[in-house]
């Protein structure tokens, strides 16, 4: 059962290493303006941000089998179909329906992983959450290797036959869970995906280098923004079954999580997805080269993931969070000075690695920390976490990449933009200190009250 599950998130991890490979060589192919390419990786992360949430209830509420194995389905089918597309407009669209598929396999495995192991779970999550450097590790190697033998192509047809392997084995080998019923809030989750994509357009629209904060084009996706986001809000307290309960929005802890997610995963996953664009810009590294820089951000994080996970009960979640962070910040800055030794691919290679150790660190005491608070949400709480983070990286990736598109000098755009997040992370990180440093396992709703 772990083996699947975990296999599952395997998948997706590889998936995104790859494209953050292919993103030179797919923006090439397909004559496509930066600020606009980048939406290859937005626009997944857009998708991820609606599933996540809306697969968190759902699992609740249908089982999380049923849940895992449609998801699996749609996330296969829709790599196929990536794979043979001819322009950048309809490879968005469809990278925005295959993560609705992957955008499931967080929740629903999750919650299978925390039924199965019980009040071990903090353990079994941790290490659970340690796949996706694993993923990461090989994904920029078989990127590199795909696009240098083959084509762009192949780093999503590659998902079709891992897909169809581990689908057969979810349906043969994984344990049904019981529904608990209830509705489903889909106009929640258009409302937030509405909001998030107006953000997106606003901020891709200042991309354009005749283009200003007081136009027309800037304005009115940003106000559809900010509307949408306070009727979704809003909203959660009013309706009986909200897409995420409205304690985990406004609960005094859970906003600073919520916080502190958004900013780390708009550096972990938007910002340093970016890493091999700016390895190809500033020092003309190959594709291969450029991708397994995300390999030693991989080893980094592996070195101290588990470790991390093992010793939670130990260390608390603040300590490992706050050490996590600033080495994360110190990698950022390190990526974005000139090597003094080493060359070009030695000296990013060890600051990637440096921000793997900061993520290892901090991502198991991060995931765990705000689901300890309220264990009868396990799946919604799960679900709003990878919402926030994915958000984060959608708008790091848009801020950054229509800021390098404005800009004269791309490399050196890129470079301002890792040391501009690693400050933002560092000012972040004094949150940490709101968060209560161990919550008694099973407290369930109880422990939310306390904490809060």
């Amino acid at each position: 059962m772990f083996a699947i599950v975990s296999l599952a998130l395997f998948m997706s991890s590889v998936d995104g290493t790859i494209v953050s490979t292919a993103l030179p060589t797919l923006r090439r192919a397909l004559h496509a303006p930066l600020n606009w390419a980048s939406w290859t990786i937005t626009g997944y992360q857009l998708g991820l941000v609606v599933a996540m949430p809306v697969a968190g209830r759902v699992s609740d509420q249908l089982g999380r089998k049923r849940v895992f194995v449609g998801s699996a389905v749609l996330f296969t089918s829709a790599s196929l179909a990536c794979g043979l597309v001819g322009n950048v407009g309809l490879l968005v669209a469809l990278r925005v329906v295959q993560a609705v598929g992957g955008g499931a396999f967080m929740p629903s495995a999750t919650g299978i992983v925390s039924d199965a192991f019980g009040a071990g779970r903090d353990r079994a999550i941790g290490l659970f959450s340690s796949i996706f450097p694993i993923g990461a590790l090989v994904g920029p190697v078989i990127g590199g290797v795909l696009i240098a033998g083959w084509s762009w192509r192949g780093v999503f047809l590659v998902n079709v036959p891992i897909g169809i392997v581990f689908t057969v084995l979810a349906i043969r080998y994984l344990p049904a869970s019981r529904p608990i019923g209830g509705r489903t809030d889909i106009p929640g989750a258009l409302e937030m995906g509405a909001c998030i994509l107006a953000a997106m357009l606003a901020v891709t629209y200042l991309g354009y280098r005749h283009s200003s904060p007081t136009s027309a084009g800037f304005l009115g996706p940003l106000a559809i923004a900010i509307a949408t986001g306070y009727w979704f809000v809003h909203r959660a307290g009013r309706v009986r079954d909200p897409l995420i309960p409205v304690h985990l929005l406004r609960g005094k802890v859970f906003v600073v999580m919520n916080v502190v997610n958004f900013v780390w995963g708009g550096c972990v996953i938007g910002l340093g997805a970016l890493v091999p664009l700016y390895a190809e810009s500033r020092y003309r590294l190959v594709p291969l080269e450029a991708g397994t820089l995300l390999t030693a951000r991989a080893v980094g994080e592996i070195a101290l993931a588990v470790a991390s996970s093992l010793l939670l009960r130990r260390t608390g979640y603040r300590l490992p969070m706050i050490v996590g962070f600033a080495l994360i910040s110190a990698g950022f800055v390190l990526v974005a000075l000139r090597p003094p030794v080493l060359g070009p691919y030695g000296w990013l290679a060890l600051a990637t690695a440096v921000t793997g150790l900061g993520t290892g660190a901090s991502a198991p005491a991060a995931n765990n920390a705000s689901l300890e608070l309220s264990p009868d949400d396990v799946g919604a709480i799960s679900g709003l976490r990878g919402a926030v983070r994915q958000a984060g990286a959608i708008i790091t990736v848009a801020l950054v990449t229509s800021y390098v598109a404005r800009s004269g000098d791309e490399a050196l755009a890129l470079a301002r933009a890792f040391e501009a997040f690693a400050l933002l992370l560092l000012v972040t990180t004094p949150l940490v200190f709101v968060v209560p440093d161990h919550v008694r396992l099973g407290a369930g709703a109880g422990a939310h009250t306390v904490a809060s």
